[in-house]
């Protein structure tokens, strides 16, 4: 029987994508995805609205019409942007428009769940405490996190109890999206198949401390799994949350692993950049393609490259502490080696990668 029904903005996302899928597939959750396209393999009843989220009034129009009965809304959207300005503007526009509309058009609306990361805590930006835990200050600086969530805040402050909030903070979620921006897994599927291609070992692209690092990860399922959790238990109310497979794991250790599943060398090592190693790849990966007989996607199409040199450039700790998560309620945990070669044989099987 169905008694709540969710929002997931951003539902073609790595994150979003599988949300729609883990809710979809529970008797008592209802589930509206919104996208600008429709997921070609959306789940057997969710229904597709499609919307562009940056437009605050188209918007406001289609969840007037789609969004009555929302219980739950899960913002997961992002969009990039060069400009760092921009990038902050357009996301907090992108996310006010969400919380805004399903406000307004949803009478029966409890809670409001927003995704973040482990940039809150500056992971981008250099070394920075670790493990991290949600009470930290804030880093110096802006950050479009702290927007969004202090809007979050605010709306639900004046809804008086109508609603509640709540946020979640993975690092590096790995799912099963093809094309998303920051999908690691695929990033390590079409980089590896390409070595093996063109006869190459696979390479460490970073600097050599990034190897031995402590590293972490988040598989997009347990995410989901997380995401419901926190926002329909009680004591979760009004609070943040980190989440990750609740390991750690150093590039080092992990590597042989991937270099095996490719069947590839381990070639150690060799600082360089994926985004300038791949630039001119496009037409190996559209030989392998024919020649095995793969799903015909372009390479820069489904993984992003400069993701990759983002993860492997950092030379600090990353680690986040998910106690608060456990004490909750939800104590889920992955071995992230083996998420990784789970997600890469997941690609190979859906004929994405040879």
């Amino acid at each position: 029987m169905v008694t709540r029904t969710a929002l997931v903005a951003g539902a073609t996302g790595v994150v979003g994508r599988a949300l729609v899928a883990h809710l979809a597939a529970q008797p008592d959750w209802r589930v509206i995805a919104v996208s600008r396209r429709r997921p070609a393999d959306l789940e057997v009843g969710a229904v597709h609205v499609a919307v562009d989220l940056g437009d605050r009034d188209a918007t406001r129009a289609a969840f007037a019409q789609q969004a009555r009965g929302v219980t739950h809304a899960f913002f997961c959207a992002y969009v990039a942007d060069p400009d760092p300005d921009a990038l902050i503007a357009r996301n907090v526009a992108l996310f006010e428009h969400v919380v805004d509309a399903v406000d307004a058009a949803a009478p029966a609306l409890a809670h409001v769940q927003t995704v973040a990361g482990t940039k809150w805590y500056g992971s981008h930006l250099g070394p920075f405490r670790v493990p991290a835990h949600e009470s930290q200050p804030r880093h110096p600086g802006r950050n479009f996190y702290f927007d969004q969530q202090d809007a979050l805040v605010q709306r639900a402050a004046r809804s008086a109890g109508r609603w509640h909030w709540s946020a979640v903070r993975p690092h590096a979620v790995c799912g099963d999206t093809l094309g998303s921006p920051m999908n690691l897994a695929l990033v390590l599927a079409t980089w590896g198949s390409v070595c093996r291609a063109v006869g190459e070992p696979l390479c460490h692209p970073g600097p050599a401390a990034n190897l031995t690092a402590w590293y972490q990860c988040c598989d997009a399922g347990l995410l989901a799994r997380a995401m419901t959790h926190v926002a329909t238990a009680p004591a979760c109310a009004d609070r943040a949350f980190n989440v990750t497979n609740g390991d750690l794991f150093r590039w080092c250790d992990v590597w042989p692993a991937l270099a095996a599943f490719f069947g590839v060398a381990d070639g150690g090592n060799v600082p360089g950049s994926l985004v300038d190693w791949m630039a001119d790849k496009a037409p190996v990966w559209d030989a392998l393609v024919a020649r095995h007989g793969l799903q015909p996607h372009r390479l820069h199409a489904i993984a992003a490259f400069g993701f990759g040199d983002f993860v492997f450039r950092s030379t600090w700790d990353i680690a986040s502490d998910t106690g608060a998560l456990r004490r909750s309620g939800f104590g889920e945990r992955i071995d992230s080696e083996a998420m990784l070669v789970a997600r890469l044989q997941h690609w190979r099987a859906a004929r994405v990668i040879p």
